[in-house]
């Protein structure tokens, strides 16, 4: 069904809702991210939204995945799917390839965008320049068919600014045959209010829906603020400002903020529906819904012949009136993500799972990873001149005098002092520690240091340790774990499971590509067991990434004139860089499982220990 029609049906009826509401899911970067976004969109459908869309990525890539997706929401999931459809460097071809497959899935609404320009500046190879001219081809091609989607932005675009042809380029892309509005994101209501007074003014007259974008983190807030340029209200940052560092007192106060914003558009009268860029996350905006009490009981079950079928109605024309499905699909069993549904709500981690549907998202390296400013930098960790210096910094940290690494928001926590002597012992010699946890065996959940989950339960660790190893010394500490392996009989799985890569990504490792190592689970009374923490290939080199660019970041805001200001001397400067500069390329990374969680933390340490490093001058 059109999105303008079913908002009509809506907002028409006897008992109308105060507004309706529709979700944006982007494409998960990896396969088995896609299987359990379905899930997560599965969960969703019970909201009730008027529609969710699925986005298209810049210059054509992943087109195939977008109509795959379009297609299973549609008629398997049974969501009225809106699909993005640019047509920067887009042939013919493929526009036409994509509305095809649209059109077969029984998908009635597309989001008509020109998309992002090539990023080395030069030209579009597509043909179709404008979101205007894809407009009219579809209207040529398909009629009445699609309800076609456009985008606004109300304080400006990038690329044209705010001089009123924003406006004007709006109105044509109208006239052309848009039927709703779609904004990008922002937080200034009374700015968004004034612009639909000038909308209305200019003769537009479909529906305006405005794009909201929950908080979740204050990092993900700010710079998604910034390459939006979007402003920020002030009374936005005296709210999170205090509590930037609490991701839960962050996603709570930014609720209320959002929620609030959202109440003042509809009363506005011109918004009577919200459209929520979800990232692919749930809560936050589950969150928002509650607090605006939108959300409405649960669709039935579809009836038909006077039978309550166990799963709900296709929306593609060919399987709409289905009455018999596999038993398989009668109760189907949600994956490993889905029964931990909000264990990665706060996705700014390096235990990121790949199999997230959030995993990857458009924050990744989108902009600065290094959160300090150059002064607080400074105020930190100083200007280490060599491997002692940094060594020291490490330490320090270790011993609760540092509250932050680089790599590391937030303090150590207690739960690493049964092994901190271990780890100090190891950045003496020159291993770098990042992260770590010490082995559990049976612990209470309601131990206050090690403790998590409901009552009356379990946990379990692995020993894990993570750090940088200098590239003289990886054949060594391979062959040693090799041979302890070795040493411990014949087993289908090693012991010690490692990963160890530089910078440009050559990977060794014991470990298969499809591993998944669960390194910390709780057992619970009358429950699964819960799996919050894994090792894996794919997270593990997305983290690599970050990690090295954090070193050439810190090194990047050190060589800025603002430094000049701290009196460091130009000598230490030119050490520092020179010393960081040429890190990248002497260590590796490394980590090492210890799957045998109830070795009480020795062999790591040992192993290492064996290897007879002397400490750093």
């Amino acid at each position: 069904m059109r999105i303008s029609e079913k908002l009509e049906q809506a907002h028409s009826s006897s008992n109308p809702p105060p507004a309706t509401f529709s979700f944006e899911f982007f494409v998960p970067k990896t396969s088995q991210g896609v299987q359990n976004l379905y899930d997560r969109m599965d969960r969703m459908y019970d909201l009730n939204p008027i529609f969710i869309d699925i986005t298209w990525n810049a210059g054509g890539r992943s087109s195939t995945l977008t109509n795959d997706m379009v297609y299973v929401a549609q008629s398997t999931l049974g969501l009225e799917t809106c699909m993005h459809l640019t047509c920067t460097n887009m042939k013919i071809e493929l526009i036409d390839e994509a509305l095809e497959k649209a059109y077969e899935s029984g998908c009635q609404n597309i989001l008509a965008l020109r998309g992002d320009p090539p990023l080395d500046g030069s030209e579009s190879t597509g043909d179709f320049k404008y979101a205007k001219d894809l407009i009219l081809y579809i209207r040529k091609k398909y009629g009445d068919h699609f309800n076609i989607g456009v985008a606004a932005y109300p304080e400006g675009h990038p690329e044209e600014g705010d001089d009123g042809r924003l406006l004007e380029y709006l109105k044509e892309k109208c006239d052309c045959g848009a039927n709703f509005i779609i904004t990008q994101m922002f937080y200034d209501a009374d700015n968004f209010i004034n612009w639909c007074s000038q909308v209305r003014k200019i003769g537009i007259d479909i529906p305006i829906i405005p794009g909201i974008m929950p908080i979740s983190t204050y990092s993900a807030f700010m710079r998604r603020a910034k390459w939006s340029q979007v402003a920020i209200p002030q009374h936005f940052l005296d709210t999170l400002e205090p509590v930037k560092d609490d991701d839960y007192l962050v996603r709570e106060k930014g609720t209320q903020l959002v929620s609030d914003m959202c109440r003042k558009l509809v009363e506005s009268g011109y918004v009577k529906h919200l459209h929520f860029y979800t990232m692919n996350l749930e809560r936050a905006t589950i969150m928002i819904l509650e607090n605006l009490n939108l959300i409405s009981s649960i669709k039935s079950h579809e009836i038909v012949g006077g039978t309550d079928l166990p799963w709900r109605k296709s929306l593609h024309p060919s399987r709409s009136k289905e009455s018999i499905r596999p038993i398989f699909w009668q109760k189907r069993k949600y994956t490993y993500i889905s029964r931990t549904a909000t264990w990665d709500e706060f996705p700014n981690g390096r235990w990121g799972d790949s199999r997230s549907p959030a995993f990857g998202d458009i924050d990744l390296f989108a902009t600065d990873l290094l959160r300090q400013s150059p002064k607080k930098a400074f105020d930190l960790w100083g200007c280490p001149q060599d491997l002692k210096d940094f060594s020291e910094i490490i330490i320090s940290y270790l011993k609760g005098d540092l509250k932050s690494l680089p790599w590391s928001d937030s303090a150590i926590g207690e739960d690493s002092s049964i092994i901190t002597d271990k780890l100090v012992s190891l950045n003496k010699k020159g291993f770098f520690t990042l992260n770590s946890q010490p082995s559990l065996n049976a612990v209470p959940s309601s131990n206050p240091v090690y403790g998590w989950g409901p009552k009356n339960g379990y946990v379990y660790q692995k020993q894990y340790l993570e750090f940088f190893v200098h590239k003289d010394i990886i054949s060594s500490l391979i062959d040693k774990m090799n041979a302890y392996n070795g040493a411990q009989g014949d087993r289908s799985a090693a012991v010690l499971t490692y990963y160890v890569v530089d910078a440009k990504g050559s990977l060794t490792t014991n470990a298969g590509d499809d591993d998944i190592n669960a390194v910390t689970w709780g057992v619970f009374p009358g429950e699964e067991i819960l799996q919050p923490t894994i090792v894996e290939k794919v997270s593990f080199l997305a983290w690599k990434d970050e990690v090295y660019r954090l070193l050439s970041e810190w090194v990047k805001i050190y060589k800025s004139d603002i430094v000049k200001e701290f009196e460091i001397g130009e000598e230490k400067i030119k050490n520092f860089v020179n010393f960081l500069s040429g890190f990248a390329g002497e260590f590796y990374l490394c980590n090492i499982v210890n799957n045998n969680f109830m070795d009480e933390n020795r062999t790591i340490f040992q192993l290492i220990e064996d290897l007879g490093i002397p400490n750093l001058a």
